[in-house]
């Protein structure tokens, strides 16, 4: 089994951290299918690409791209765990409070402690979370979105970028998994969905 410490670090470079408009969420959704089917510098061995049936989405939705209240608290290191045996040293960095449906929400916002060294990702967060659509619409395993450390106290939430870990797609790679303070009473009816033919 490959098992890939820097899943983040992956996935990092093909989204953005500003509000994007729908041509250019299109345009990010087509580069990562190629980038899926590219049995060279892709993501997927050749046996797996040929399974592999394409990328499946909720319709672009600027109501999900949320500004959120972003709230610093640290915390203590801790091992996510993950898909496998590996356990990546994360942190809470803190928590993001939006409102869908006039319902307000709470999700934890967490660094990657190994990944925070490399120049090019030191001011990057993760939020892994699951929501009403898991397990029905969207991946079992729950979904991810990467933001980048906000300068002031309010953080653009773009869930029309939400995307499946890779083990959504191969059990080589090892994914975290969301934790419980994470699942939302709701349905985020926005970013990717499961895989054609999962």
């Amino acid at each position: 089994m490959k098992i890939t410490s820097i899943l983040f670090a992956l996935l990092i470079s093909s989204v953005s951290f500003g509000q994007l408009s729908k041509s250019e969420i299109l345009e990010k959704r087509e580069h990562h299918a190629e980038k899926m089917k590219d049995s060279v510098n892709g993501y997927l061995k050749p046996e797996e690409i040929a399974e592999f049936e394409g990328l499946d989405y909720f319709d672009f939705d600027s109501t999900f791209q949320i500004e959120a209240k972003f709230f610093k608290k640290k915390g203590k290191k801790f091992e996510m765990p993950t898909s496998t045996e590996r356990r990546p040293i994360y942190r809470k960095y803190g928590y993001i409070e939006f409102t869908i449906n006039d319902s307000l929400h709470t999700v934890e916002v967490y660094q990657n402690l190994a990944l925070r060294k490399e120049k090019e990702y030191k001011d990057h967060l993760f939020i892994p979370f699951r929501d009403k659509t898991s397990r029905l619409e969207t991946y079992g395993g729950g979904r991810y979105l990467d933001v980048k450390i906000p300068k002031k106290k309010k953080l653009l939430v773009d869930f029309n970028l939400a995307y499946n870990p890779y083990c959504a797609y191969s059990h080589r790679y090892s994914c975290p998994i969301p934790p419980e303070a994470n699942t939302l009473n709701v349905r985020i009816l926005a970013g990717e969905k499961t895989p054609f033919g999962h």
